[in-house]
């Protein structure tokens, strides 16, 4: 069975920290491009962090530079988002995706894979 499962959201005051996790199952990660968006009330899904895995180029909106770091775990399947610094802008529902190619997930939004989702809520 094709599962992608993601955990780590919730609530966090600014400044802090969370780590938002995607284990997947029945497929092979890193055979994939990764990526991370979110979605805020009245706003556009956005991406946050994308790694593709051909090679290593990685993809980070300015908002999160700096603070975000996108990784992966191949021998655990799973993929990582650290969120340093949070602001209250941060504050989105989160979620991960894989396709083919870096180009596939980041401009044509073209998933193979997405998981369920998380809110992240910073604030005070």
């Amino acid at each position: 069975q094709l599962q992608f499962v993601e955990s780590g959201g919730g609530l966090v005051q600014p400044g802090g920290s969370l780590r938002l996790s995607c284990v997947a199952s029945g497929f092979s990660l890193d055979y994939y491009s990764i990526g991370w968006f979110r979605q805020a009330p009245g706003k556009a899904d956005e991406a946050v962090s994308c790694s593709s895995s051909s090679d290593s180029s990685t993809y980070y909106a300015d908002s999160v530079k700096g603070r975000f770091t996108i990784s992966r775990d191949n021998a655990k399947n799973t993929m990582y988002l650290q969120m340093n610094s949070l602001k209250p802008e941060d504050t989105a529902f989160y979620y991960c995706a894989a396709a083919q190619t870096l180009r596939q997930l980041l401009l044509q939004r073209k998933y193979e894979f997405r998981g369920q989702g998380t809110q992240v809520t910073v604030s005070s």
